[in-house]
């Protein structure tokens, strides 16, 4: 009757799902490509460039990454180069020169066909100076020089020249830097050109400074007024640097002074490198205890700088890996475009497959939660019937003739007496005890820290004049580790054989030992009565609900009865 009346329904539901998931494919093949949003990518730019204005790398980076991955490469090709060129210069500021190569090399394969000189330029430049970062002049050389040789305007080429007079001067190569900066001073248009300016009149200084040439102050003092006046802030950490190394071994306190300034404009540049430099700078002018503070700064802020670094690293890391999966993702459905005719009609034979699977799955979860629910309905219907049908035949035997003599008693016996007082006394007490035990057989069991005590307080009320109850080996026995319905189960079953005990055992003396072994709780009873055969086990002296009980849990139990010579039984708990 329950599959008759869950057909309609279940078709229906069926149908539904059927037509439902039809109808997502049908979206997933027709579902147009993405519309280009250039207004959004200006904007995530715009971001972008607001916070590395800031020092504020982590964010900036994070909106260049978002706008490169917005960026069509056909359409955008120039917006992806220059996102590409910030966050390689964000990954350089913060000492990553192995994930600044991996990104600017990235777009290399946009350089191909992109005849544009001065995205070449501003790439060919940027990997230049990360290699100069990590001291590999000849690579550095290699991509200023690839950059002066493409056709841009004169500025571009100081700025190239430039680079490849710094690489000299880390080479420590002055004279052939010299050679290169004096000739760019000269020219004309370099007055319109502040920053540059400033950048070739200070490396000239330096070198100057380096060669031992007098006029070498005076070009690295104009390069400081130049970027001042230009607000250049990195350019004027350069600067201090460049006049703390002039003055380190001619004028000791000068040195310290400029130390001191560049290493405040590095911090609130957060110029990593440039900071240990200062700090570098401070050491080499200091003596005494500010020596000592200086290197203990040097050593703190270098092992802060490389947490701050890897944890930078860890982060740009993550997000290029996220954007790239998405980028690759959408060059794999592109590239399979192609495929798609032949796969669609394998694709519907799967998908036949799968809404059959689907439809037998979805009738077998229903039949199971219907005849399980149903199970469980008569379950509880026979439980509720049993313990009704438990309590009535206790009431009926233990509590009614005891009721009925009682009332016979006040009715037939003078109450004044006080002899018959006492009598009736002691009845009602008795009948008191015996309703109070029965409403404890069936009330609600206590799995918690109580347990023990309540299971401990039912065995020793069985305790008579006549019956001594020896219970062995319950304290050794872990009870937090045993589940809640595994010790219900426990204390009914006990409870059960201790009441049949009680109605037909004629015994003296009751054992119960609990013994633990390996991962199962052995629980021993015997007692010395008149014992039972195995027929009246399974009849209705309620052995058998123990037996259930103790199978309902996988457990196992043995009977071993003898009559006239004691009542014994085994059972095994799995904890």
């Amino acid at each position: 009757m329950i599959r008759k009346k869950l057909h309609s329904p279940i078709y229906i539901l069926l149908l539904t799902l059927l037509f439902v998931l039809q109808s997502c494919e049908k979206k997933t093949r027709n579902n147009p490509e993405k519309q280009h949003n250039l207004a959004e990518i200006n904007r995530l730019i715009t971001l972008g460039e607001n916070h590395f204005e800031k020092v504020e790398y982590d964010s900036s980076y994070y909106y260049f990454n978002k706008a490169k991955s917005l960026c069509d490469v056909k359409k955008d090709t120039g917006k992806i180069i220059h996102c590409t060129l910030n966050l390689a210069d964000i990954e350089h500021f913060q000492g990553d020169y192995t994930g600044c190569e991996a990104t600017i090399t990235d777009v290399f394969h946009l350089l191909i066909n992109n005849k544009k000189p001065l995205r070449r330029w501003a790439v060919f430049m940027s990997i230049g100076y990360n290699y100069l970062g990590i001291f590999d002049y000849n690579n550095a050389l290699h991509y200023f020089n690839k950059a002066l040789n493409l056709k841009t305007d004169e500025l571009r080429k100081l700025d190239s020249k430039n680079n490849i007079a710094l690489v000299y001067m880390e080479m420590h190569n002055y004279q052939k830097a010299i050679k290169i900066l004096q000739p760019l001073t000269m020219q004309k248009n370099i007055l319109n050109y502040p920053i540059g300016y400033s950048r070739i009149i200070d490396n000239l200084g330096l070198c100057y400074s380096k060669t031992g040439n007098p006029e070498a102050l005076s070009y690295l003092f104009k390069g400081l007024k130049i970027r001042k006046q230009s607000r250049d802030e990195l350019g004027i950490s350069a600067s201090y640097i460049n006049l703390s190394e002039h003055f380190k071994n001619s004028n000791r306190s000068l040195g310290l002074k400029y130390a001191h300034l560049a290493y405040k404009k590095a911090t609130k540049a957060n110029i990593v490198d440039d900071r240990l430099l200062c700090l570098k700078l401070l050491i080499e002018n200091s003596t005494g205890n500010q020596l000592k503070n200086f290197s203990l700064d040097y050593i703190r802020i270098n092992d802060s700088i490389i947490k701050v670094r890897q944890k930078a690293k860890n982060q740009f890391a993550k997000l290029k890996y996220d954007s790239k999966q998405e980028k690759e993702e959408n060059l794999k459905l592109k590239s399979q475009k192609a495929e798609n005719a032949f796969e669609l009609e394998q694709q519907k034979n799967r998908n036949l497959l799968l809404y059959f699977l689907i439809l037998i799955g979805f009738l077998a979860t229903i039949f199971l939660y219907f005849f399980l629910k149903a199970t469980n309905k008569r379950e509880k219907i026979q439980t509720s019937y049993n313990t009704e049908t438990r309590i009535a035949k206790k009431l009926h035997d233990e509590l009614a003739n005891d009721v009925y003599n009682t009332m016979a008693f006040a009715e037939t016996q003078d109450l004044s007496s006080n002899q018959n007082k006492e009598i009736l006394l002691t009845n009602l007490d008795a009948i008191y005890s015996r309703t109070r035990n029965i409403s404890k057989e069936n009330s609600a069991i206590d799995t918690g820290l109580h347990f023990v005590e309540g299971l401990k307080e039912m065995m020793s009320s069985f305790n008579t004049n006549d019956v001594n109850v020896l219970i062995n080996g319950m304290n050794s026995i872990n009870w937090a580790t045993l589940e809640s319905n595994k010790k219900i189960i426990v204390y009914r079953v006990l409870q059960e054989l201790l009441v049949n005990m009680k109605k037909h055992s004629q015994c003296s003396l009751v054992v119960i030992t609990f013994k633990k072994n390996e991962n199962k709780l052995y629980i021993d009873y015997s007692d010395n009565g008149l014992g039972a055969n195995f027929d009246k086990i399974n009849s209705k002296n309620g052995l058998q609900n123990v037996e259930n009980r103790i199978l309902a849990i996988k457990g196992t139990i043995t009977f071993d009865t003898k009559s006239n010579k004691g009542f014994k039984t085994s059972f095994t708990i799995p904890l």
